[in-house]
């Protein structure tokens, strides 16, 4: 099975995607975890990268689209793939394309991720983490025994800048803008799957692998 995953931030495209590369026992394919290996065995890609991203600039197509095949063309992804955080724009969707027909392979899904923006603020505004130890919390969801401190450590939690509700909402007109055309250009194509991202991560599981089960048998 070779899948990518599309959604808003904090869907849990993560989550999921681990949960479907898990049961068809496919590697999980991050751009960020490409990119942070690239850089970490310092190879001639892995330093272009780091240059962008220790100058705050985002990584042209050209080289994400070049990390993510050379990756999807290693061993263990023979048999197939889940592939998270790319593409992001419809150039990287067309890039992505053209590698896989130049391997004689080609997707078999796209599962879009959906969820209203509100509730992605909330479920991601909520969250906090331990500075210390780096545990997990969701305000709502998944509460400190104390207020504001951390089970284990004892020490504030702290909300990343990331969930700050302004920042998320800036984050997700960004996704608007740039990553929710490829929506229309997976669903063109045949190839798009709509799961609803409401609900527990089990919730969400249930319908998601449901949905595969129709891509398998089709």
């Amino acid at each position: 099975m070779r899948l990518v995953f599309l959604g808003p931030p904090g869907a849990g495209k993560g989550t999921q995607a681990k949960a479907v590369a898990a049961r068809y026992a496919v590697p999980h394919v991050s751009s960020g975890d490409i990119f942070r290996a690239e850089i970490g065995r310092e190879t001639p890609l892995g330093r272009q990268i780091k240059s962008y991203v220790d100058s705050g600039r985002l990584v042209p197509d050209d080289l994400t689209t070049e990390a993510v095949t050379s990756r999807l063309g290693e061993r263990d992804c023979a048999e197939g793939w889940v592939l998270d955080g790319f593409p992001r724009t419809e150039g990287q969707a067309r890039a992505l394309d053209d590698a896989l027909a130049a391997a004689k392979t080609k997707l078999d899904a796209v599962v879009y991720l959906m969820l209203d923006g509100e509730v992605i603020v909330e479920r991601m505004s909520g969250r906090r983490l331990c500075p210390k130890c780096g545990r997990t919390y969701h305000m709502v969801h998944m509460p400190p025994r104390s207020d504001e401190q951390c089970d284990e450590c004892g020490l504030a939690l702290v909300q990343r800048d990331d969930d700050v509700p302004e920042t998320v909402r800036n984050r997700l007109a960004t996704y608007e803008r740039q990553t929710a055309p490829l929506v229309d250009y997976y669903e063109g194509r045949g190839l798009l799957v709509r799961v609803g991202g409401e609900g527990t991560p089990d919730e969400v599981r249930g319908r998601l692998f449901e949905q595969l089960k129709m891509v398998e048998e089709a």
